[in-house]
């Protein structure tokens, strides 16, 4: 058990470091200084760390980083920029999962601890992406997809989105969709 939590810790740590920094830095490129201002666009784990977030992790095995603050006004415009920042996050867990998916193809390791460790970080990133993508506030899914549906419905998502989730974590059939759709694109990029 610590084993696993010493090897999954700093996995964890890199995921999640790329993920915000990658909302950040697409936010700083669209023209929002706000994440750079706040000390967010930095690769630095402590930057991103949320205390409860991270506590909850390790307890229950789900928790959450800071979220980088962003403020959609300073961008040309507005809904554009929301949502390629709010993508920025699980594309990058898709491209570290994708090219450690390449070099574990490619590279003949001589320690099956290795081969665990980089099939782990996949799983990780793919999840990371997965569950992000869902939209639902304030996971990364909402600024992606929200601005298309009605505000009515915009506005009961981010008073309920909280409720929303805890349901999906909590519901068995919404955690084995949700580990179906992880495992398939898994699956894929090993082929």
């Amino acid at each position: 058990m610590l084993i696993e939590l010493l090897i999954l810790l700093p996995i964890i740590l890199v995921c999640i470091t790329v993920h915000e920094y990658s909302h950040a830095k697409a936010a700083d490129i669209l023209g929002d200084p706000t994440p750079r201002l706040a000390g967010r666009l930095t690769l630095n784990p402590l930057a991103h760390i949320d205390p409860v977030g991270f506590l909850a992790l390790l307890i229950f095995r789900i928790g959450w980083a800071k979220p980088v603050p962003i403020n959609p006004y300073n961008f040309r415009n507005p809904n554009q920029g929301m949502m390629l920042t709010g993508l920025a996050g699980p594309a990058s867990n898709f491209f570290m999962a994708w090219i450690l998916a390449i070099v574990l193809k490619t590279v003949p390791f001589s320690s099956q601890l290795w081969v665990s460790v980089l099939q782990t970080a996949i799983f990780i990133n793919l999840a990371l992406m997965i569950f992000n993508l869902l939209p639902i506030p304030p996971l990364d899914g909402s600024r992606i997809y929200t601005q298309f549906l009605p505000y009515e419905w915009q506005v009961m998502l981010e008073r309920y989105g909280f409720f929303l989730l805890i349901l999906i974590i909590l519901l068995q059939p919404t955690q084995d969709l949700l580990f179906f759709l992880i495992n398939s694109v898994y699956r894929l990029l090993m082929l």
